[in-house]
């Protein structure tokens, strides 16, 4: 037996099993990946498994948990120049991310 879940679902589902994982938002882009990937590339829905190969987190703690360097002539580093950071050295090992709540979160592909 197989069921499809549309985005809503999708969101719907994630949280009532991992409520503290994601954002509304966040599972949201994380949908709109797994749409990206084509039927053809259909999968099972595994909460865990999902949990285990991505992550959200506030830029911050990217920066920290990864040792990302701001390049920014700002002491309180804007952003902006946090998410150019982010996104060059994510861009470089080639992984999926995108940035969430009004660019102060990112959602990304464990690496």
């Amino acid at each position: 037996m197989k069921t499809t879940l549309n985005r809503e679902q999708f969101k719907d589902q994630m949280q009532s099993i991992r409520p503290d994982n994601f954002s509304r938002e966040g599972l949201g882009e994380l949908f709109f990946y797994f749409e990206e990937m084509g039927e053809e590339n259909e999968m099972e829905f595994d909460p865990i498994a999902i949990c285990c190969n991505f992550s959200q987190c506030s830029l911050d703690e990217f920066l920290d948990s990864f040792d990302v360097e701001v390049e920014d002539s700002d002491i309180t580093k804007s952003d902006e120049a946090k998410r150019d950071a982010i996104a060059q050295y994510i861009d470089y090992n080639g992984f999926w991310y995108s940035f969430v709540e009004d660019g102060k979160e990112i959602i990304f592909e464990n690496f």
